[in-house]
């Protein structure tokens, strides 16, 4: 019926075929166990129900609202609808301030609480960090 060799190049198609289908299962599946999407304070305050896996929350800090103490920080994020708020235990990033975007990874206590893991400062695109603002002075 057909021979030697055109048997030879479909089991090779095949196989082939079956790698990528493979690679690109093993993909997705990593990714759907290893990707955070950040919500705003509305949408955790729309949730249907408490998330109790890591969830990442994106806003605006709000002004006059880091409380400090000697281990852990607390502020509000807000993104100018609703206010969520935040308990971190460690260092913050430079770049953390009142009026200016974060994002809290952690867990949700309940619709207005956070307990975060990790702080995020967000900056715009114009952002250029200060040595090198230093340098482009110097050098004009």
């Amino acid at each position: 019926m057909y021979g030697k060799k055109v048997k030879l190049r479909a089991l090779f198609i095949l196989l082939i075929f079956l790698s990528v289908a493979l690679t690109v299962f093993l993909v997705f599946k990593s990714l759907e166990e290893n990707v955070v999407y950040f919500k705003s304070p509305t949408e955790v305050k729309n949730l249907p129900e408490l998330e109790t896996n890591k969830i990442r929350v994106g806003g605006m800090v709000k002004k006059n609202s880091i409380k400090t103490n000697d281990s852990e920080i607390n502020f509000i994020i807000t993104d100018y609808k609703n206010e969520l708020i935040v308990n971190f235990k460690g260092s913050v990033p430079n770049l953390f301030e009142e009026g200016k975007g974060v994002v809290a990874e952690g867990f949700l206590k309940d619709r207005n609480y956070l307990k975060a893991v990790k702080i995020l400062a967000k900056h715009d695109e114009n952002y250029m960090p200060p040595e090198v603002n230093e340098a482009l002075k110097e050098n004009k």
